[in-house]
C-alpha cells in the first residue's frame, strides 16, 4: 500500500486533490489551449449561420443547420477543454468558457429558428415574396398585416390540433 506521499504517474497527488483556493495553478497545456481557441473560433463561426433572413427558406434552413452543428461542436470542444484543465489541475484555458457560452446560445437560437422555419416557413416565404413587390410604405405595411394574419391563423390551427 502506497504511503501518504504517493503520486500518480503524471506527478499529481492521488484522489483528485485540488490545491487550496488562491494557490496559483500551472498554465493550461498547449494542446488544451489550442482546443479552447478552436472552440471559440467555431462558436464565432456558428454565429454566421444566423445571417439568413434574406435567403430563401431552403438555404436558410441549411445555414441554420450548419450553425446548430457548429455550435454543438464548439460546445463539445469548450467543455472538454474545461474538464481536461480541471482533471490536470491546470488553469482554465483562455476562451473555453466564452466558447461554451456562445455555443450554448447558438444551440438555443438555432433550435428556435429551425422550429420557426418548420412551423411557419410558408408564411415567411409569402411575406418575403410580398415585400419583394412592395414599393411603398403602405404596401410594406399591407405585407406585414398579411403576415400577421397568416401567422395568427397558423397558430390557431396548431393550438386547436394540440387540444384534440
Amino acid at each position: 500500500m502506497p504511503g501518504t506521499g504517493a503520486q500518480r504517474e503524471d506527478g499529481s497527488p492521488p484522489g483528485g486533490f485540488r490545491p487550496p483556493p488562491g494557490t496559483p495553478l500551472r498554465p493550461a497545456a498547449a494542446a488544451n489551449q489550442q482546443r479552447a481557441l478552436a472552440a471559440l473560433l467555431v462558436a464565432l463561426l456558428s454565429l454566421g449561420g444566423f445571417a439568413v433572413f434574406n435567403l430563401g427558406q431552403r438555404h436558410g434552413m441549411l445555414l441554420i443547420g450548419y450553425a446548430l452543428l457548429a455550435s454543438v461542436t464548439a460546445l463539445w470542444l469548450g467543455l472538454t477543454a474545461l474538464s481536461r484543465a480541471r482533471r490536470d489541475q491546470t488553469a482554465r484555458p483562455r476562451g473555453a468558457l466564452p466558447a461554451a457560452v456562445i455555443a450554448a446560445l447558438g444551440i438555443g437560437l438555432s433550435t428556435l429558428l429551425l422550429l420557426a422555419f418548420a412551423l411557419f416557413g410558408r408564411q415567411l416565404a409569402g411575406y418575403r415574396e410580398c415585400l419583394t413587390g412592395a414599393s411603398t410604405i403602405s404596401a410594406q405595411q399591407s405585407c406585414y398585416s398579411q403576415l400577421s394574419q397568416a401567422l395568427n391563423q397558423r397558430i390557431g390551427l396548431l393550438s386547436s390540433s394540440g387540444r384534440g
